[in-house]
């Protein structure tokens, strides 16, 4: 995973340390521990040591609202939770023994590294999952050994060799890494963990899936499709690809085909209830107008039958509920008696009096030549990139909400190959609920997966003849903000801007007086939005124009105005209102202010805050390549804008880079800095006599590899991978014009980065750093950053990686420690 690796015989040993130690703790056969943990080496010796116990584990992930984890901790009651430090803040309240594993070491050292003897059989639990519930409350799917082992020995659709390389990209809360880690750890195969980040950029993850020379992979459909659009030849080098999760879109299977395919394209099906797949179908063609792609026949050591409602046999052709036997069907519910009873019924094809099939709840039919066909669901479930998701338990969340009457959770028609969720909401009566809380009151409670894109409010619900809500009648077009008058376009140019804005956002119908960031809208999309623009209707328009024109009415004044042209100033106002001194941000290399729009919602419309945008974004400026050129023309801007002191600077990444040398600067002229926030900057050469003309990230980590004895990661590091990265850098190309010129700008970034060398700060610098990036434990850059300041410095660690504490999850925790730090400084500075 990253850079570390584990051999068979250290994770062997550590994780019979770690069993031996959870003995201690009472840990045995089917008890149930607790495993709150992201993807990370120490993640996958918890769960070897917790099975070695004798244990049952339970995958929490960290991501999820405190609310769902609260519910899953008191529905397991689990007595022992594995988690790290930098987790434990965001835990709910619990009754569990903590044991964190990155500081384990010194407990477990002394203990055995024998293998223990646990005395399990096949039929004890191996995990437990929860899956989304229709009642409004997540069920856990208790698995057995047996039913892990069915899925990766003695199988019919997959042969996996100890040559193998297998890809580790799920979430371990999903069911699809029960395939990913045993498959690979129970053959002896090599398993690789990718990042989020990696998973999220299909250029990068085509180029990882060779470089790792991963042979076996499984994606969601949703994912397959994306790397089918955009990086078709992705699978080229990879022996077997599985994909499954949700309903198919036949001509992304056939860009893969027809794009150097892997050796074998295996199509999988199968609910959480039977171990991850059920059937699998081989994908040698796609038939010309083909509508769907067969879920194929079962996988070895499994039954499938297609039932009427009498729960009889239905001919080759005809629809029927699909029902599932075998190995691998779960136990059934954690605590649930009565949905285990309904869901897991007695089996009438066998003399077992044990024997139960699975009731999916899935329609399908037998195709001619003996492959199943996946067609509906019965009910209100869906899957969207490849979560199994009950809109129930999003309604009954809904419900919750004082102001709301009455709820009903879709994924419209439109949306079936690009799935999204959308929320019709009847409020109490004289009661208008705002988007913003509605949206609030949600992410509190359900991941960010379960979050409909847009909330519709209505006055009553549409109904069938029999009194039922009529869903099929529910309204198609969608606006989020049922407060503001919809306007429609009135001429070529406003509906031009018009549909441009509904593709990129996804979102219709989008009224002309509706705001770009109201809608969802940011940086990546801005992006897309003006490289549009300037493709189909020839205008050259700066991203930053949003800040004064978010709306389609206002931006086609712009347009309209012939030889009209934005007058350059890299000040731009974010927020200009409110009477606090203003708050001044640098964004990272070759990136605008609108980096900060979401950071800046949530520091309240007190806080006046100017972004500082680089040169060369216009494409007819040359950008700065060197920090203390870019520093010395962004302070020439502010102080024209405010004069005097004390200034308010905070920068991200490489833009931490630049508000460090700005606030050197502004010292020495005399001002006063009240605050220098540097969000997740890297480290930077500190002495020009140390760096041995080398102010290489790279060189500096090459040698200490090298120091640590890790010699085989330092060469391939420094000789491989660096160079490999600084290619792919100059070689890339971009597709459309504001790509280019980002892209440009970035490089001099880039430079300048690499040639700047702080000097000494007299001031107090404050760091906020993400965990992915930095671990807790390791305080290099905490350190790095002391070295340069003579005053205090004081840091703050964000769960989330790089990319993602401006735009993920955590951002209201950056947002609400980044507000704490800087209300502490005006009122330090307070005239």
């Amino acid at each position: 995973f990253e850079e570390q690796t584990l051999s068979y015989q250290v994770l062997n040993t550590k994780a019979n340390q770690l069993a031996h130690y959870l003995m201690t703790l009472g840990v045995g056969a089917e008890s149930l521990v607790g495993i709150c943990v992201e993807r990370s080496l120490e993640m996958v010796i918890g769960l070897l040591g917790i099975l070695k116990a004798g244990g049952t584990y339970v995958p929490l992930d960290p991501d999820y609202p405190k609310a769902r984890l609260a519910f899953m901790l008191e529905d397991t009651q689990v007595p022992v939770l594995l988690t790290k430090e930098k987790s434990i803040e965001n835990l709910p309240d619990h009754q569990a023994h903590l044991v964190c594993l990155d500081t384990l070491n010194a407990t477990t050292t002394e203990l055995s590294t024998d293998n223990p003897i646990s005395g399990i059989a096949p039929s004890n639990l191996a995990y437990v999952i929860y899956t989304s519930g229709s009642t409004g409350k997540p069920k856990g799917v208790a698995v057995s050994h047996r039913a892990v082992n069915r899925l990766v020995f003695n199988t019919n659709y997959i042969n996996i060799e100890p040559s193998d390389r297998i890809a580790h990209a799920s979430n371990v809360s999903f069911d699809a890494a029960t395939f990913e880690i045993w498959g690979a750890l129970l053959h002896g195969a090599r398993l690789v963990g990718i990042t989020k980040d990696i998973i999220l950029s299909p250029q990068e993850f085509a180029t990882y899936l060779r470089e790792q020379k991963i042979s076996i992979i499984f994606l969601t459909t949703a994912l397959f499709n994306q790397l089918a659009r955009d990086v078709p030849d992705a699978f080229q080098s990879v022996q077997h690809v599985l994909f499954g999760g949700e309903a198919v879109e036949p001509r992304w299977v056939n860009q893969i085909l027809k794009n150097s395919p892997p050796q074998r394209l295996l199509h999988v099906y199968g609910p959480t209830e039977n171990t991850t797949f059920t059937t699998w179908h081989l994908v040698k063609n796609v038939p010309e107008g083909a509508t769907n792609i067969p879920i194929g026949r079962p996988i070895a050591n499994t039954q499938v039958y297609l039932l009427d409602q009498n729960r009889k046999l239905v001919p080759i052709g005809v629809p029927g509920e699909l029902h599932i036997g075998g190995a691998g069907l779960a136990r059934g519910y954690l605590n649930r008696p009565n949905l285990t009873a309904e869901k897991f019924i007695p089996n009438p094809f066998s003399d077992d009096p044990n024997s139960c099939l699975y009731k999916t709840g899935d329609l399908a039919r037998y195709l001619p030549d003996g492959n199943i066909e996946f067609l509906a669901r019965l009910d209100n479930q869906v899957k969207i990139r490849g979560f199994r998701i009950e809109l129930g338990e999003i309604e009954a969340v809904l419900a919750q909400h004082p102001a709301v009457q009455e709820s009903v959770v879709i994924v419209p028609e439109e949306s079936s190959h690009d799935k999204r969720l959308v929320a019709y909401i009847v409020p109490n009566q004289g009661q208008v609920i705002k988007n913003k809380e509605l949206r609030s009151f949600i992410k509190e409670r359900l991941p960010n997966y379960m979050i409909p894109s847009a909330f519709v409010q209505m006055e009553t619900m549409p109904l069938t003849p029999n009194g039922k809500i009529d869903r099929r009648a529910l309204p198609d077009h969608l606006r989020p903000e049922p407060e503001e008058t919809f306007v429609a376009p009135r001429d070529k140019l406003e509906l031009q801007l018009a549909k441009i804005w509904e593709q990129v956002l996804g979102i219709q119908p989008i009224g002309m007086r509706d705001d770009f960031f109201e809608l969802g809208g940011h940086s990546l999309l801005a992006v897309q939005m003006f490289a549009q623009i300037e493709n189909k209707l020839g205008r050259n328009i700066p991203l930053t124009i949003l800040f004064q024109a978010p709306t389609i009415e206002q931006l086609s004044d712009i347009i309209r105005q012939k030889g009209w042209s934005m007058p350059w100033s890299s000040l731009v106002p974010i927020q200009p209102n409110g009477g606090k001194p203003p708050l001044f941000c640098v964004p990272p290399a070759g990136r605008t202010a609108l980096s900060f729009v979401d950071l800046v919602r949530h520091l309240g419309t007190e806080q006046p805050v100017y972004g500082l945008q680089p040169l060369g974004m216009d494409g007819k400026q040359e950008p700065h390549n060197r920090v203390e050129d870019m520093a010395a023309y962004y302070i020439k801007e502010i102080r024209a804008f405010q004069p005097e002191g004390p200034y308010y600077l905070a920068g991200m990444c490489f833009g931490g880079h630049v508000a460090f040398e700005m606030a050197q600067q502004l010292q020495k002229q005399g001002c006063t800095v009240a605050l220098l926030a540097l969000l997740d900057p890297s480290t930077t050469p500190i002495r020009p006599e140390k760096t041995l003309k080398l102010p290489s990230y790279f060189v500096r980590r090459t040698i200490k590899w090298i120091k640590r004895g890790q010699l085989t990661q330092a060469m391939y590091y420094f000789f491989i991978f660096r160079p490999y990265l600084r290619l792919k850098l100059w070689l890339k190309k971009p597709t459309n014009p504001q790509e280019r010129r980002i892209q440009y700008v970035y490089k001099a970034h880039q430079i300048a980065r690499n040639k700047y060398v702080p000097q000494d700060y007299p001031g107090k610098i404050t760091l906020f750093l993400s965990t992915p990036r930095y671990d807790p434990q390791d305080i290099g850059p905490f350190k790095h950053w002391s070295k340069l300041a003579s005053g205090r410095v004081k840091h703050h660690l964000i769960a989330g990686s790089h990319r993602e504490i401006l735009i993920g999850p955590q951002l209201k925790v950056l947002a609400e420690q980044f507000k704490v730090c800087l209300d502490e400084a005006q009122n330090v500075h307070r005239p």
